[in-house]
């Protein structure tokens, strides 16, 4: 079983990215080299007419969006644990935390790293970028709390949802606070940072261990 992943480091594709190796998976990455404004080539394109990363490739399955490609490694690989059993309280807790993630914290990051695409006025940039900052905060810190007493976001072990936020916090690190100054965060983090899978995630897109 071999599986391909289109990426761009430090993008969405590092969740999809940390679950294939947290799993044990075979597969093989291939970079989505973007020209100077910032188009996929047209042979990406035509994988994903949207441009956007990750895309993963099972066989003939061609998934996009980065939550539902860690949801797919996990079924394929249920031995690695990256999802509780089906029917579980934890099970429906994972699938809210990936839904509020996907729909409301990374929707602010890309609000602040992206402002122009959100206005046909330049001069409103700076704003959409400030409010997206204080939105990014608020959500931060609700997740810094969750974790105030458990070392998981849901269950007794890690799973997809911690994947998901350990790739948000890295986004978080020019924030101001740096999303990984809120201690429940900083300790999920680092306690992500041990694993062997996030590890070699880190290695392979050439992203900096950062010294926590």
């Amino acid at each position: 079983m071999r599986f391909r992943l289109h990426y761009v480091p430090g993008s969405a594709a590092m969740a999809p990215h940390a679950a294939l190796a947290e799993a044990g998976a075979g597969y093989e990455l291939r970079l989505v080299e973007r020209d100077e404004q910032g188009r996929s080539p047209r042979e990406y394109l035509a994988l994903n007419p949207l441009g956007r990363v990750p895309t993963l490739e099972d066989g003939d399955l061609v998934l996009t969006e980065s939550a539902a490609c860690v949801l797919h490694v996990a079924e394929r690989f249920p031995d690695a644990r990256l999802v509780p059993p089906p029917g579980t309280r934890e099970r429906s807790e994972l699938y809210r935390w990936l839904m509020f993630m996907t729909n409301t914290l990374q929707p602010a990051f890309l609000h602040w790293f992206y402002p122009e695409r959100y206005t046909v006025d330049p001069a409103g940039e700076e704003g959409i970028r400030q409010l997206a900052a204080r939105s990014i905060a608020e959500h931060l810190e609700r997740l810094d709390a969750e974790l105030a007493d458990r070392p998981w976001l849901v269950g007794e072990g890690r799973s997809g949802a911690d994947l998901f936020l350990f790739m948000l916090v890295r986004w978080g690190r020019r924030q101001d606070p740096p999303a990984w100054d809120r201690p429940n965060l900083r300790a999920h983090f680092t306690r992500l940072l041990e694993r062997e899978g996030v590890r070699r995630m880190m290695d392979e897109q050439g992203l900096e261990i950062p010294a926590l």
